[in-house]
């Protein structure tokens, strides 16, 4: 095997390639026209930052099997270009977990006790005690939003400073927190309750501006928030207005919306402490996330299965006439629950019956587990390491067969239960089409796709038709309505597919419509 390198990476890394028996040619800093005229040579390419694996580079790649980023993003690789041509892009997402863990204690630490205004102030030649007095951390309460390997290893810091730790985690299970000495908690009681809040999300639909105006409203003026995860998922505008006005004590930033960033009206308050982006700069982050990536592609070259691919290989050939078009069916399914279930997910149980159950399904199980954890995850989260990621956050997962096909020549049902309760949910597919067709014992057919309101109720008249009219007022166009019921005059479902987004205060409006039991604005 040969691999091109073109930015500058641990030589531990290239130490490890190199034992392996690989062929390693670095190439630092070369141009797009040089890496395309070479490429073709390379079994594997491994970036950090500076080079840009474009379309152009690995439509040119004709023997390109793996492409490693010594790092946590991938936006410098264009993935779907990879996946497209069948190669598998890796990444190093745990290599700089210390070096980000250790950067939040430090800005936490900075901000509680004024270190760089009191720094710049003595530089300046003023003796000045009483300006930057602090408060301590033992006893404080602090609200962890995320509560994966850095989130995780916050909290464990944290407790031996003796502060109490409240945490925010869909996919973290009481018992999980528990035995880690952490208390689940909503985020209106973080926001109500913390002294320090910090936050370990990713940046997707669900978690832009997580804290915003409204949230900032409902905390202590004494708080303190510290982001050291993605710009973006704090309204930077709300903070700074917030801080100006005393509203809150004070923050620490180290990532921004937009970087490079040198000119935010934060960069100008006192209260706040900024670093430009340093929460993977450490030595040893550098030299980990080498080493990783070093390990995934040696661990590819003896044909094992590596943990941290950002894209999916093919199916088995034997395989994939069966089970490829449950694929989507099984994302969808995942997906649909994550976004219908409140509470903590305990575990989740997929069950196959009909034809499927002749083969192994754990392709399909990881899409499940994929659907259902990237609502609130990253797109790291994959059907290579989805079952991984569910592990660590104490999520069960169990997977039953059977050749019966419950009148259906194959049926998928998932039935996840959380802190608040049971859903379950399932599918089949129809002429190629995925199609849901029960919901929580009520039996359907509904294609999982686009805009759906799903609609709890009782069955009784004049239901529709207020619901159709909220709908209808605000210009959204219903594309198809399925209603289930269990008997006449008992509990039903209906799921509604529309042509654009619902906005929340529609959601509300329909919530309160007589004999409305709940409604969820579900997106796949």
């Amino acid at each position: 095997m040969r691999v091109l390198i073109t930015d500058s990476v641990s030589e531990k890394g290239v130490d490890l390639l190199l034992e392996a028996g690989i062929e390693v040619d670095q190439k630092v800093g070369i141009s797009e026209d040089e890496i395309v005229a070479i490429i073709n040579r390379y079994d594997a390419l491994i970036v950090r930052s500076q080079t840009k694996v474009t379309r152009r580079v690995i439509e040119a790649a004709g023997s390109l099997k793996v492409i490693g980023r010594a790092g946590v993003g991938v936006d410098n690789i264009d993935v779907q270009a990879a996946t497209e041509k069948g190669i598998i892009v890796v990444n190093a997402p745990e290599g700089n977990t210390i070096a980000a863990t250790e950067q939040t204690m430090a800005l936490m630490l900075a901000l509680s006790r004024h270190i760089p205004q009191a720094h710049a102030s003595l530089v300046a030649g003023k003796w000045d005690r009483k300006t930057y007095k602090g408060v301590e951390l033992k006893g404080k309460v602090l609200g962890i939003l995320g509560l994966g390997k850095i989130g995780s290893g916050v909290a464990k810091r944290a407790l031996a400073f003796e502060m109490k730790v409240l945490a925010y985690d869909p996919y973290v299970s009481p018992e999980k927190a528990q035995s880690m000495g952490v208390e689940m908690a909503d985020l209106d009681t973080i926001f109500k309750e913390a002294d320090f809040i910090t936050v370990h999300l990713p940046l997707n639909k669900d978690t832009k501006y997580i804290i915003g105006a409204e949230e900032i409203a409902k905390m202590k003026p004494s708080v303190r928030i510290i982001n050291v995860a993605r710009g973006g998922v704090i309204c930077e505008e709300a903070l700074y207005e917030a801080l100006k006005e005393g509203k809150i004590a004070g923050a620490a930033i180290d990532v921004w919306e937009n970087e490079p960033c040198t000119d935010s009206p934060l960069q100008q308050l006192n209260n706040v402490v900024v670093t430009p982006h340093l929460g993977a700069s450490t030595k040893e982050a550098q030299i980990n996330v080498a080493i990783d990536v070093a390990n995934e592609i040696i661990t590819y070259a003896k044909g094992g299965k590596i943990k941290n691919a950002v894209n999916a290989p093919s199916l088995k050939p034997e395989a994939e006439e069966v089970l490829a078009p449950y694929m989507v069916l099984c994302q969808q399914l995942g997906s649909l629950i994550s976004q219908t279930t409140s509470g903590n997910a305990l575990s989740v149980d997929i069950t196959y019956n009909g034809d499927i159950a002749n083969y192994d399904v754990t392709f399909l199980t990881k899409h499940v587990l994929l659907g259902l954890l990237r609502a609130t995850l990253n797109s790291s989260v994959n059907e290579i390491n989805a079952a991984f990621v569910a592990e660590t956050r104490g999520l069960k997962v169990s997977e039953t067969k059977s050749l019966d096909g419950d009148d259906y020549r194959n049926l998928v049902t998932v039935t996840v239960k959380t802190t608040a309760g049971e859903l379950s949910v399932s599918g089949t597919v129809f002429s190629g089409d995925p199609r849901i067709v029960k919901y929580d014992g009520h039996t359907i057919d509904a294609v999982p796709e686009g805009h759906l309101l799903i609609i709890p109720h009782i069955d009784k008249p004049g239901i529709v038709g207020p619901v159709a009219m909220a709908i209808g007022e605000n210009k959204i166009n219903i594309a198809g309505m399925q209603v289930g019921r269990k008997s006449i005059g008992g509990d039903a479902v209906a799921v509604l597919r529309v042509d654009g987004r619902v906005p929340a205060a529609i959601v509300e409006k329909i919530a309160k419509v007589d004999g409305v039991k709940d409604v969820k604005y579900v997106h796949l």
